[in-house]
């Protein structure tokens, strides 16, 4: 009788199995393929890998800017590939040795609930059978694949963000639908080594829920580098390398060496006896509440497979939501300071509400706003770049809500936001704290200021 099973050993599995290995519980993680799940292998740190050695390529491209001569600048891609393959079996190995630490008894192989006795919970995995008391499925997330006639009959053409990452040579041209967080990024990664870049997306913006104003500046920032965007542009058909798309009632045609489907990822519910337990399903992932509790007692959902927000971040942290009320620790699952990042070039992050959002919810709120050359460190590592820093508080009591920037590195600057969301800061709390000088996240400061 194991203490819990985890099936699926991506960031919800496999950081839900650290944590319960330290609090002293007994684990049996299932894993049908590799430690780490989409975000370390066919995600998150292969596409942060490459689109790296895609911004020293372009760093040393425009060195000059700096009084730095770089001449004959060129790359390798084959070789920006195997560091990425490198780099994610590091990591793997990484997370093999925390396993192992902490007494994790991983098993390989594909996993299948078998169902609920006086015992507990039947697992069983490459014939042989497991009990647990407890019960936390994480299964994740797949590519999801839209009907579009034509898909199948173009074999190999068409990429997922897992095929993509396989390739061996860089493509001349690439057709990306759905300009999304992923569909950005490869976007990015492939126009700055030269490849002609096409995005077609339905909405009438790139980046679907982020701060409008933003995505619209990011998109033009690479419609100057070189990238053709299509909006409020549906794909009608694909027949070989032409993508058939219609906007403003006209049929239009773009060709691609490689076409990538990036219109979302559907949670993983079928193929490991989900049904033989009773658990609800909700929009096409597993029912939770905020102690990430299903419909079934002793049995727990955490990461993609929710369906609610498909982030590796979000997944651990409901991971540790489960190990803690497990152990004792009274937990619940908040989703109001979730950051949100895209690893462009420049970079994106938000988090808290959107002026959209905040309208859409009827949330009366002030909004300011500065440039980031507002911040001297920016300005100096920045040559010729700008971006932009925006900050939402509620009107009534002065509390931070939002939080939107545009720029390097914002990636590592919007915890900061998230704390001052979660903590329900004001901005006259805020402007007390002090910052480092010179860094880029004083402009934060300096937009509260604003108010």
């Amino acid at each position: 009788m194991t203490d819990l099973i985890i099936i699926g050993g991506g960031p919800a599995g496999y950081v839900a199995a650290e944590r319960a290995g330290q609090k002293g519980l007994s684990v049996t993680l299932f894993e049908k393929t590799s430690l780490g799940g989409v975000c370390l292998n066919e995600g998150c740190i292969p596409t942060k890998t490459l689109l790296y050695s895609a911004k020293t390529y372009e760093n040393a491209l425009y060195a000059d800017k700096y009084g730095v001569s770089a001449e004959n600048v060129s790359f390798f891609y084959d070789k920006m590939v195997a560091r990425k393959n490198k780099v994610v079996r590091k990591l793997v190995a990484g997370i093999k040795s925390k396993m192992k630490s902490n007494n994790v008894n991983v098993v390989e192989g594909i996993a299948t609930i078998v169902g609920r006795s006086e015992k507990g919970i039947e697992v069983s995995c490459n014939g042989e059978g497991y009990t647990a008391k407890n019960l936390l499925i994480c299964t994740g997330s797949e590519a999801s694949v839209p009907p579009i006639p034509g898909l199948a009959e173009a074999g190999e053409r068409i990429l997922t963000n897992r095929e993509i990452l396989s390739m061996k040579e860089q493509p001349e041209s690439l057709v990306v639908i759905g300009g999304g967080v992923i569909g950005m990024e490869f976007a990015s990664f492939y126009n700055s080594l030269g490849t002609k870049v096409t995005v077609i997306e339905m909405l009438p913006e790139i980046l679907g829920n982020n701060d409008f104003e933003i995505s619209a500046i990011l998109r033009d920032i690479y419609a100057k580098k070189g990238i053709a965007f299509n909006l409020n542009a549906k794909v009608v058909k694909v027949d070989g390398n032409k993508v058939i798309f219609e906007k403003d009632g006209e049929t239009h045609t773009v060709e691609g060496e490689k076409i990538l489907l990036s219109v979302g990822r559907r949670a993983v519910t079928q193929g490991f006896g989900l049904e033989n337990i009773g658990v609800e399903l909700h929009r096409g992932g597993i029912k939770v509440d905020e102690r990430m509790r299903t419909n079934v007692p002793n049995v727990f959902a955490a990461g993609d497979v929710t369906g609610f927000s498909l982030l590796a971040h979000t997944a651990s942290r409901e991971g540790e939501v489960v190990v803690n009320n497990l152990t004792g620790r009274d937990d619940h699952m908040r989703y109001n300071a979730i950051p949100g990042v895209v690893y462009t070039n420049p970079e994106v992050a938000g988090v808290g509400e959107t002026e959209e959002s905040a309208k859409a919810k009827n949330i009366a709120y002030k909004v300011a706003k500065l440039p980031m050359a507002y911040s001297g460190r920016f300005v100096a590592e920045n040559e010729g770049g700008n971006g932009l820093c925006k900050v939402l508080i509620g009107e009534k009591h002065g509390e931070i809500i939002g939080v939107h920037m545009l720029g390097n590195p914002s990636s590592e600057m919007i915890y900061g936001a998230c704390i001052a969301i979660e903590q329900e800061m004001t901005i006259d709390e805020m402007k007390e704290v002090v910052f480092p000088h010179p860094t880029v996240s004083e402009i934060l400061k300096e937009v509260i200021f604003e108010f």
